[in-house]
């Protein structure tokens, strides 16, 4: 097959390396079925002539397509496209089990020529770093779960907007991003409300926030608010150690190891989960329908988040999407 006539933008002013440019530009061709498997690529001469590159900048960027499995070489024939599969980048923060649900959702949803390569980061900002500025030109599609922390928006500002999904959480987010986020506000805030009559059952109630968990502060704000809008009792409980079970309490905790520190305890001290305590834990799980006699649980739809995901990098079009929270209630509480 002849070569294809592509034009390629490459811009001599930008700072990013010409060799990356011309990576960059060849996968959005194929991506965007300008070409596509089977098609010659220009030649090295027809690349230098018309767009004043030098041989080693064309061989480095085609050493690199080639490496990442994108196009082939035939001896004496020249450089092809070796495939039509299309690469997306998932980076999560860390592998829990409803990040697991939002994994599934996600490659489950992409058709069969999309692979996913999944990276974490851990709340590590160099880790964080590592990984997008080594993927950059690299995948058709970035789904990013961001944190907080105040480089974050730097290192995100080098992807193109187009290719971008920022999920989970809004931090560092700007009105241009495309996104698919929970709400850890107002939504979070609803959802209590269904609580109340639960919730009446005990004489206070204390929110388990151990330093350790890098939950969204939002939600601290907005129990904070509920409780003063339905006149509960309330503490804010930040020292992991420092939790006892207490008989008369209905607990909210953002984290599942303090979930299974109030089980062992209930069970120490003989106290009845939904009956002496009470227990409605942040993020459902797969498994907390089933523990003790049902876990209440307060949470996003985790299924609809990696849905959504996936529908933004087969769909090529903006998305700017909140995910709804909801309560379960469970014997728990």
């Amino acid at each position: 097959m002849d070569d294809k006539q592509v034009i390629l933008g490459i811009n001599h002013k930008s700072d990013t390396p010409k060799y990356q440019q011309l990576v960059n530009a060849i996968n959005d061709a194929i991506s965007e079925n300008v070409l596509q498997q089977g098609d010659a690529l220009p030649s090295v001469n027809t690349i230098c002539k018309g767009y004043q590159l030098s041989r080693d900048t064309v061989f480095k960027a085609y050493s690199v397509l080639k490496d990442n499995g994108v196009i082939e070489s035939v001896p004496n024939k020249g450089y092809y496209v070796a495939n039509d599969t299309k690469k997306v980048l998932l980076v999560l923060d860390t592998f829990k089990a409803y990040k697991e649900v939002v994994y599934h959702s996600f490659v489950n949803n992409l058709p069969d020529n999309f692979i996913t390569d999944v990276q974490f980061h851990h709340y590590n900002i160099d880790n964080f770093k590592t990984i997008l500025n080594n993927s950059k030109g690299k995948y058709y599609k970035y789904v990013v779960m961001t944190f907080d922390h105040k480089e974050v928006p730097t290192v995100i500002a080098d992807i193109d907007n187009d290719k971008l999904l920022l999920v989970d959480w809004s931090i560092y987010s700007n009105s241009q991003n495309n996104f698919v986020f929970q709400d850890f506000g107002k939504a979070f805030y609803d959802a209590l409300k269904g609580a109340e009559m639960a919730f009446r059952k005990y004489e206070k109630l204390i929110f388990l926030y151990p330093t350790y968990t890098f939950h969204s502060k939002e939600t601290i704000v907005y129990f904070e608010k509920y409780c003063a809008d339905f006149q509960f009792d309330y503490e804010i409980l930040t020292d992991p150690k420092a939790f006892q079970v207490e008989k008369n309490v209905g607990y909210l905790s953002t984290s599942d190891r303090m979930l299974g520190v109030f089980l062992e305890q209930c069970r120490d001290c003989g106290l009845e989960p939904g009956v002496d305590v009470g227990f409605l834990s942040y993020n459902e799980t797969p498994m907390k329908k089933f523990i003790y006699k049902g876990i209440s649980v307060i949470s996003t739809d985790f299924q609809e988040l990696g849905t959504k995901a996936a529908a933004f990098v087969t769909e090529d079009k903006p998305m700017q999407h909140y995910v709804p929270t909801k309560l379960t209630l469970r014997e728990s509480l």
